[in-house]
């Protein structure tokens, strides 16, 4: 794929918030955009994982803070928000990456707890994200959130209902806030991979252990590079939406 404008500064003295960038997918779009000279924002809960690809990035010559947050707290992430507020005054790039699933379950046997925990994580806490941070792209008419989707979120998924149906739920959060945003200049983008080559459970919700080859799917690297075209679009049009993926069929 050609990618707009990926290029070294080509990101230059923004600031670019990423949501589970401990790891997999939102690590891989931490790099790449810290590459292209932003000023990546880590936030995960993992602590010690967030320290060493910050370190990473910043060994590597980018640069990258570290703020671990539970997404799931109201608080937690209202508190987040002030502290870029006041430590960076702007946010020009939010990509919504934190996730989670569930092992193969049918939908009654999912408890209530599980199915919060899913919807906490995969719905609210991008809501949380946008509600803290949209108001600093509001006010320098510029910006781009993307929230990072599946699949899933528009097919059938046994035994994953709830976790199609929180990437349903995401999806029509993302066009609708495109709508209410798109009057001031923020272009809001969702990205739907199929099987992502991670520790993170596969649509069968089986991770490894469903038998598919891990080099057929879809690599971290991959959706990095899609985020990376979206936030260098030409500013008279937005991409709403990426479906991925893989070239075979695991």
């Amino acid at each position: 794929m050609t990618v707009i404008g990926d290029a070294m500064n080509a990101l230059e003295s923004q600031i670019a918030v990423v949501t589970g960038a401990a790891r997999g997918a939102g690590e891989a779009i931490a790099r790449r955009l810290a590459s292209m000279g932003a000023h990546v924002l880590l936030v995960a809960r993992s602590v010690d994982q967030l320290h060493r690809v910050g370190e990473d990035i910043v060994r590597s010559g980018g640069a990258a803070s570290v703020f671990p947050c539970d997404l799931t707290n109201a608080a937690a992430v209202a508190e987040l928000g002030e502290t870029i507020t006041k430590e960076h005054k702007r946010c020009d790039i939010l990509v919504n990456n934190a996730a989670v699933g569930l092992e193969g379950k049918f939908l009654h046997d999912i408890t209530p707890e599980e199915w919060d925990v899913i919807f906490d994580t995969n719905v609210r806490g991008p809501y949380l994200m946008i509600r803290a941070l949209a108001p600093l792209m509001i006010a320098a008419r510029s910006g781009h959130i993307i929230n990072i989707s599946s699949l899933a979120g528009r097919n059938p998924l046994p035994k994953g209902a709830a976790y199609a149906a929180s990437k349903w739920g995401l999806n029509g959060l993302t066009y609708s806030v495109a709508e209410e945003l798109r009057q001031y200049n923020v272009r809001v983008s969702a990205v739907a991979p199929g099987s992502i080559n991670t520790d993170f459970a596969d649509h069968s919700g089986r991770g490894a252990a469903s038998g598919k080859d891990p080099k057929k799917k879809l690599q971290p690297e991959d959706i990095a590079t899609v985020v990376a075209t979206l936030v260098t679009q030409p500013p008279q049009c937005f991409i709403s939406e990426v479906l991925m993926r893989p070239t075979q069929k695991p």
